[in-house]
């Protein structure tokens, strides 16, 4: 029987083994092993963001411990070279034995590697390669490029995360600082909804992770198994007890209400949420929770957060917010900001992404409302409606080592106006004297100034950073 590496076995007693690294390719890298210049001996490539997203400029490396992971130790066993050479035979190829069975006789089936990178958690601009890689054996120049197709997706997706998450919890915590007068609770302003909308577990394991190294609010169980398995977090995010319309609505609506009160009956302490646009959302905010059942929220030990889940969110969450305030009444905070009683508060979970939270919280502001009556959740636009081009990331080779020197390689077609053209020569990355990361020829930069840290070298893992160590990079001042 085969299986797959989420453990569902195949279907048909021909199934081939889809953890087969030589499958983990693009196709028509199977034929690149015979193109480079006769001699070669060594290539040199690097990983890269290469615009900003928007407004987002600055790009948070994070993920590629979990691929290292995959690829230390033996990888590569005769099975597997059996099994895809007449495979990939039908699929076209003549794939390179020889090469392969060469990693297998001489590494034992590692693979001779150095990748040096960045370590996870770094923010840097855009533009500023994030990892480098090199054959570590003559003989396997072409390995490189080989494996572009895994690291690169090892690497664009959970960074591309980390960084849209890092730029939202930004942005929250200065407007906390603005109405509010700190960040206190900015940790859980920004929940990941993501699980449903991720294409597997696996991309909701990676993405939710990543989400975790910024915030510490989550629905993605999947990231926080990654979390502890790739990055030895104990438990790297939180949740609370929360409906669905499919609780509110069991009874009809002529029940709603009695459901609510349930609610509140089973979770006497602690914050809890409750999904409050099934039918009448003002009516649930005026009549239910500002009426029927306002001395049940208040009696309890904890927190009752309304979720509105329709309509414009610009609209909404004031008109909300200010419809619980006045049942519930208000404070102001020293910045002279309305703020609801502390056992109320909101959680906007519809229409959620990067831009819509920012004009949220700015018509919040405007009608004199502190970013500390909201929080939000975010499902697709966190974990999916991100693609490869958001930063434009890349991996190319930049040097090629023949005829006894290092040549450089690039590219640069007229007709992408210079939105294309790679990096010549063997990439390396140093802090300028400012403090900022600049991407420099490894050759010119000082000993010792080199930011590009050995983190795998010939099958073996070099440096493991915990959850905590990368938290503590990117937020050096939490």
């Amino acid at each position: 029987m085969t299986y797959d590496p989420m453990g569902a076995h195949a279907l048909f007693q021909d199934a081939v083994d889809v953890a087969n690294i030589l499958f983990d390719t693009d196709s028509y890298k199977l034929s690149h092993y015979s193109q480079y210049p006769e001699g070669t001996q060594y290539v040199s490539s690097y990983v890269e963001p290469r615009k900003a997203w928007g407004q987002i400029d600055k790009v948070m490396f994070f993920g590629l411990q979990i691929e290292l992971a995959k690829l230390a130790g033996q990888v590569v066993t005769q099975a597997m070279l059996d099994e895809a050479t007449p495979f990939l035979k039908a699929h076209g190829f003549d794939i390179f034995v020889e090469g392969w069975q060469y990693i297998l006789e001489t590494h034992d089936g590692r693979l001779p590697i150095l990748i040096e990178a960045l370590p996870e958690g770094t923010l840097a601009p855009a533009a500023i390669p994030q990892l480098r890689i090199e054959n570590t054996d003559p003989n396997c120049y072409w390995l490189v490029s080989y494996l572009e197709t895994r690291l690169l997706r090892a690497v664009w997706y959970p960074s591309s995360v980390a960084s849209l998450s890092y730029y939202v919890m930004n942005e929250i915590r200065a407007r906390l600082v603005m109405t509010d007068g700190d960040i206190t609770g900015a940790e859980f302003k920004l929940h990941d909804f993501g699980a449903r909308g991720a294409t597997c577990f696996e991309a909701a394991g990676i993405g939710g992770a990543a989400h975790l190294v910024s915030s510490l609010g989550t629905d993605t169980i999947a990231g926080l198994v990654y979390a502890r398995n790739f990055y030895g977090a104990d438990m790297a995010g939180f949740s609370i007890p929360a409906s669905e319309h499919s609780t509110m609505t069991a009874a009809g609506e002529s029940g709603e209400l009695d459901q609510m009160r349930r609610f509140l009956q089973k979770n006497p302490q602690g914050i809890i949420a409750c999904v409050s646009d099934s039918y009448d959302l003002m009516r649930a905010v005026k009549d239910y929770w500002g009426g029927a059942l306002k001395d049940n929220v208040l009696a309890r030990d904890g927190v009752l957060v309304v979720r509105p889940d329709s309509g414009d969110p610009l609209e909404i969450v004031p008109d909300v917010i200010e419809a619980l305030m006045a049942k519930f009444g208000y404070d102001l905070t020293k910045q002279g900001y309305r703020i609801l009683p502390e056992k109320v508060r909101v959680i906007q979970g519809d229409g959620v992404n990067k831009e819509s939270i920012v004009q949220i919280m700015d018509v919040m502001i405007d009608r004199g409302l502190a970013i500390g009556n909201i929080a939000f959740g975010m499902g697709g636009g966190l974990l999916q409606k991100i693609d490869r081009d958001s930063f434009g990331y890349a991996m190319k080779a930049s040097a090629v080592f023949y005829d006894g020197m290092w040549h450089d390689v690039f590219k640069d077609p007229i007709t992408a106006n210079g939105s294309k053209t790679s990096k010549k020569g063997k990439q390396g990355v140093m802090r300028s004297d400012s403090g900022l990361f600049v991407a420099r020829p490894a050759a010119n930069i000082p000993e010792g100034a080199e930011a590009l840290e050995c983190v795998f070298l010939n099958g073996e893992i070099k440096k493991v950073q915990t959850f905590d160590q990368i938290r503590a990079v990117a937020w050096p001042d939490a």
